[in-house]
């Protein structure tokens, strides 16, 4: 029998039929992708692919406490259900009390498609965007530039049934674009990167005509040293900065003492960490940045538990006009830390610049300072400080009284984004964009352009 033949719902409703277990969490994650790929001008491959995840989540109580056990294969069938819960079962009972243990959520809670078919994508949803890119490779041609890059697109139906009477689904599109310009003689690159749910939101002709922007800029070399320069942060790079800092921001950590938000006896909840009256929030109601709008959690582990597996989230505001407001929690870690339950959600959005204040005009209101494109290989130094290093790439710029007038070497940098928001003297407008480090696991932001007077590039990078 076909992987494709079984209904989500079915295979849900069967694995909890099957359960022996105290309490059982079973979710399905049915997932299509369609992409393309060009290089210097062309199209080179193009594909569309389809597969099931499912995971069970057995919970047997003890006398020393509740155990949960933890299984997921791919491509499974009905067929082959029975032999996949008792394994979950057989962990759980071969594991020692979990200490997240919490009763499984409960609320008998029913989405009305559940038991509808999967969301799917396929080549059609590049119906308009690969026509509009085939005349952006002819502009490209006919401007002496090289276009290379890929566009990819992924529906993932969620379902999650519990032994509570849980019945939730999810639908969540991903498209993610990244399209570098070259030189014909390969001295000069460029990039830019959208996030889309449809591909009707991107442009291939606005992004080739900023790309040929940008390797003009680069036709004149200006090298400089190592040092701290006032820096203009496109919203991509305050995106992967800023994510880094969302994914560091556990409540238990914090309250242990183990983190940039811990302070002695406590966290700095409440405490202002910027002059900006900037809001670093999570919506996943937001328009065009939607995410699930309860906990989907496939294993335990830092500030996610299977326990919580269907607990609603709503808006959250991490930071609230400068002062940090909340911090990641499960059911457990907050009832260990008194802090409120506030589990992660799957977007990030930062707001409070100003609206009306484009890139473009930062960049005509500096004095002397640099422009970035993007960052990456982003790594982590010191956790007490969230100190970050990391290079730049794919185009330094300098600007000089409003201008950009040439591009500069890569730089290594060093720095934190909490102290980079706290030394932040001007945000501009908010807009969705793509992180480039963090692209492969988190898409949904929206960010401005930040103004740091200060940024430490520690030293001269070769990277590209």
């Amino acid at each position: 029998m076909s992987v494709r033949s079984n209904k989500p719902h079915e295979i849900v409703e069967r694995a909890l039929e099957l359960s022996r277990a105290d309490g059982c969490v079973v979710i399905a994650d049915e997932e299509s992708t369609a992409n393309l790929r060009w290089a210097g001008n062309a199209l080179t491959t193009n594909g569309v692919t389809r597969g099931r995840t499912l995971t069970v989540v057995a919970t047997v109580d003890g006398r020393q406490g509740t155990a949960s056990g933890v299984v997921s294969r791919s491509a499974v069938t009905l067929d082959e259900l029975e032999p996949l819960v008792r394994a979950a079962e057989a962990a759980a009972r071969g594991a020692g009390p979990a200490e997240d243990a919490q009763p499984l959520v409960t609320g008998g809670a029913v989405a009305p498609d559940f038991t509808d078919a999967p969301a799917e994508t396929s080549s059609a949803v590049f119906a308009d965007f690969a026509p509009a890119l085939g005349e952006a490779f002819a502009r490209a041609r006919a401007g002496g530039r090289e276009l290379y890059g890929f566009a990819n697109h992924e529906m993932t139906s969620t379902y999650v049934g519990t032994s509570t009477g849980l019945r939730l689904r999810h639908d969540q599109p991903n498209g993610t674009l990244e399209l570098n310009a070259k030189s014909p003689d390969r001295t000069r690159s460029a990039w830019a990167g959208r996030a889309t749910r449809d591909f009707k939101d991107v442009d291939p002709a606005a992004l080739d005509a900023e790309l040929a922007v940008r390797l003009g800029w680069a036709g004149r070399r200006v090298e400089l040293p190592a040092g701290r320069y006032e820096t203009l942060l496109p919203p991509t790079a305050v995106a992967d900065l800023l994510i880094y800092q969302y994914w560091s921001a556990s409540g238990r950590d914090a309250v242990e003492g183990r983190t940039v938000f811990s302070k002695p006896g406590g966290t700095r909840l409440g405490e202002r960490l910027g002059e900006l009256p900037l809001t670093l929030r999570s919506d996943p109601h937001e328009p065009g940045l939607e995410s699930a709008p309860f906990v989907v959690a496939h294993s335990s582990g830092g500030d996610q538990s299977v326990f919580d597996n269907g607990l609603p989230v709503g808006a959250t505001d991490w930071i609230r006009e400068g002062e940090l407001h909340r911090l990641t929690t499960t059911r457990h870690s907050a009832g260990l830390t008194g802090l409120p339950v506030a589990p992660a959600i799957g977007n990030l959005i930062l707001d409070g610049g100003d609206p009306g204040l484009s890139l473009d005009e930062m960049v005509a209101g500096t004095e002397r300072g640099l422009l970035l494109t993007c960052l990456w290989y982003i790594r982590e130094v010191d956790p007490a400080t969230l100190l970050l290093t990391g290079l730049t790439r794919d185009g330094v710029y300098l600007v000089e009284h409003g201008e950009v007038v040439g591009e500069v070497n890569n730089f290594r940098f060093n720095e934190s984004p909490v102290d980079l928001l706290g030394r932040a003297s001007q945000a501009g407008r908010t807009e969705k964009t793509l992180p480039r480090e963090w692209g492969d696991w988190f898409t949904r932001a929206a960010m401005p352009a930040l103004r740091v007077p200060d940024i430490n590039m520690s030293s001269v990078s070769q990277g590209v």
